[in-house]
């Protein structure tokens, strides 16, 4: 079991209609994962009973049903919000029910990650369609954090696997409007906060390839011209400013550069030109992080998987990586911020 020096996560149960509640219960099992942080996890005990069934496990967990008594916990607990009926869970069906129960635990995680609980919050994976059931305006887990933090800074998904980050410069947008989302000052901020990113994760001097637009990073002008007017003199900009980055490299090399060693990270422009990429290198063990904020965001890259859900057969690798990937960011912050404040007390 953890000690009491190990950093507290907040961990909220995604949607009940996926592999979320197995996902869950298999965290609570892992020897690793419970040896590297206290947890707060967030969600219906009786759903994570599913989840244990489903697994193929025992959690013996304290339960709490107040912010006050998980706080004051000293190690591992379940916060107990009792606000879904295992009854009204359908497995591998979109249900507001279920977009509900997450939203839910996951408002909650947040807040203790914004208050300053906890030092990372963490959840198992949500359906975005169920989501919009129980929130019609979402978009996606960057907008909405940002609308319930107020948040007004530059934050962004991250995908990460062995050790390697894919960055993006648009998201979740038609490709159709991707050309016309991309300006210099929108790569920089991208760059910039990829690098602040990584070295919030302990890479020290991170190495940024960015990916070009166009086929051939538009073979001088033939194929395009936004890496001569648009993505080049953003990387030489960036240069300039101090950070480790170069390119634009054609789209379909950068990640074979990436993956030799030449990168820690990769920026590309649009979703899919780094997550196909990515989820090939290893589908089952990627981790996505938001970050910028004032705390880091972890979840498994992947989906609720509503075809395997209830069938205890969910990879748990995704999941360990992204509560590991959550301890060490929280782990490094917290030694900064003491090192800052000692740093004060001797000046």
């Amino acid at each position: 079991m953890s000690s009491n020096s190990s950093p507290r996560l907040a961990l909220a149960m995604g949607d009940p209609c996926g592999v979320s509640p197995e996902l869950t219960a298999g965290l609570l099992a892992d020897a690793e994962v419970m040896e590297s942080a206290r947890l707060i996890v967030i969600g219906d005990r009786r759903v994570l009973a599913l989840g244990e069934t489903h697994a193929g496990v025992k959690i013996d967990l304290p339960v709490v049903t107040t912010e006050r008594e998980a706080l004051t916990a000293n190690s591992h607990v379940f916060c107990d919000l009792g606000h879904l009926d295992p009854a009204d869970v359908s497995l591998g069906e979109i249900s507001l029910a279920g977009g509900k129960s997450a939203l839910t635990n996951f408002n909650k995680a947040v807040e203790l990650g914004n208050a300053g609980h906890v030092g990372a919050v963490c959840f198992t994976p949500f359906n975005k369609a169920a989501m919009r059931l129980a929130h019609p305006s979402y978009e996606d887990e960057i907008v909405y954090m940002s609308e319930l933090l107020s948040f007004d800074g530059k934050a962004s998904e991250f995908n990460i696997l062995d050790g390697l980050w894919n960055a993006r410069v648009t998201s979740h947008v038609p490709l159709s409007e991707v050309a016309s989302l991309i300006n210099q000052d929108i790569i920089l901020e991208n760059i910039e906060l990829t690098h602040q990113s990584l070295v919030a994760s302990g890479v020290e001097s991170p190495r940024i390839g960015v990916a070009a637009l166009n086929p051939h990073a538009g073979d001088n002008g033939n194929f395009g011209t936004e890496e001569i007017d648009i993505i080049g003199p953003a990387v030489e900009e960036g240069k300039r400013r101090g950070f480790g980055c170069d390119g634009p490299y054609p789209s379909d090399t950068v990640f074979v550069r990436a993956r030799n060693g030449q990168f820690d990270a990769v920026l590309t422009m649009y979703h899919d030109q780094g997550q196909i990429a990515m989820k090939l290198i290893g589908f089952d063990k990627g981790v996505t992080l938001l970050g910028g904020y004032p705390f880091p965001v972890c979840t498994p890259a992947h989906g609720t998987a509503y075809d395997i859900a209830g069938k205890g057969v969910a990879n748990l690798g995704a999941s360990r990586n992204a509560i590991l990937l959550g301890v060490r960011m929280a782990a490094l912050a917290s030694k900064n911020k003491d090192a800052q404040a000692e740093t004060r007390m001797a000046g």
